[in-house]
């Protein structure tokens, strides 16, 4: 209700400042007050409160001198009115709730939970550890990297992230089911020196990205 309202203020809002401007021609400045009072008789419909009856040109009619049975029809018409344009506005959102079920129903869509516990490789120096989804039979990743970076200690270098490091591979669709096989493939980085038996202090590097290792699932379904 709040969101609703907030949008009929800014189109007031603009629109006030458009017939403040004196810019628009008489026959756009008439179907412009229109939009305002059919905005704000829609508006106090959906807060619950009076109806305003009005004359064709907008204009708040005046009881003292109209009578009661115009000021009757003129209230049947717009209420007839507010009540076409709430069941525009319900119908249109549940062509929309319609489309986007049906949409979705079309394209179903998958994930891939993945939780990592621990990285059982003696490796020697800093690490990134990277997985991902692969399709062997095509030969290409479908997925990106969930990279974790792994300290030479055996911990992750984000310490914080202890016990909690997960990921989630999304929008995995009927396309990717389809496939006769997917490979969930880890390959391990490692970030140090080019050679890790390279002790000479003068040749020392460090910070080189080096392949270390690879594996892989046979295949996932």
């Amino acid at each position: 209700m709040f969101r609703s309202v907030r949008h009929m203020i800014y189109d007031l809002i603009e629109w006030r400042s458009q017939i403040l401007s004196g810019t628009l021609p008489q026959d756009e400045l008439k179907e412009l007050k229109k939009k305002v009072t059919a905005k704000i008789d829609y508006g106090n419909r959906i807060l619950d409160l009076d109806l305003v009856v009005r004359d064709e040109d907008g204009n708040i009619l005046d009881p003292e001198q109209t009578s009661t049975i115009s000021l009757f029809r003129a209230h049947e018409i717009a209420s007839k009115q507010v009540e076409e344009r709430l069941q525009e506005e319900k119908s249109q959102k549940q062509n929309i709730d319609i489309n986007r079920q049906a949409k979705f129903a079309a394209t179903p869509s998958f994930a891939l939970f993945v939780n990592l516990k621990n990285v059982v490789c003696k490796i020697g120096e800093d690490a990134e550890v990277l997985m991902s989804l692969y399709d062997p039979l095509e030969s290409k990743f479908i997925s990106e990297n969930y990279l974790v970076r792994w300290s030479s200690c055996g911990l992750p270098k984000d310490i914080d992230r202890l016990h909690n490091l997960r990921a989630v591979f999304t929008d995995l669709g009927s396309k990717d089911l389809k496939r006769e096989k997917i490979s969930f493939v880890c390959q391990i980085v490692r970030v140090g020196r080019m050679e890790l038996r390279d002790n000479n202090t003068r040749k020392l590097t460090s910070g080189l990205r080096r392949p270390f290792g690879v594996a892989g699932t046979s295949g996932v379904h």
